[in-house]
């Protein structure tokens, strides 16, 4: 028989959707919940920040969010790549790429890569 993958694909796509949606509607207890206790979190402003360190620098511009599309998930395994676009409250947008890892049900690490204003 075959592994298959695809149980844990949905896994790791619907922790990424719940981390999306999290951001949009303001709950971090969903994200404290959804992150590992070993969290890691790079981007090209935050080299390899642990848990706390993410709560302090990236969860506070949350408040900026409007909305948040996912536009792609390409998972494999525990893995998987997201684009989004982001439509602040002033207006602007963005859209970006991150690497996701999950493992026991939890986000281990995200690798953000920036993209331009669309």
């Amino acid at each position: 028989m075959e592994n298959d993958n695809s149980n844990i694909n949905s896994n790791i796509a619907g922790l990424i959707r719940k981390c999306f949606q999290a951001y949009e509607d303001k709950t971090r207890e969903v994200i404290e919940e959804i992150l590992s206790d070993d969290f890691v979190f790079s981007s090209p402003y935050d080299d390899f920040i642990n848990r706390e360190e993410y709560f302090k620098r990236c969860w506070p511009h949350s408040a900026d969010m409007k909305k948040i599309t996912v536009e792609k998930i390409f998972a494999e395994g525990s893995e998987a790549f997201a684009r989004y676009e982001c439509i602040m409250k002033d207006g602007k947008s963005f859209r970006n790429t991150e690497f996701f890892t999950a493992e026991n049900g939890k986000i281990k690490s995200v690798d953000v890569y920036f993209g331009r204003e669309t």
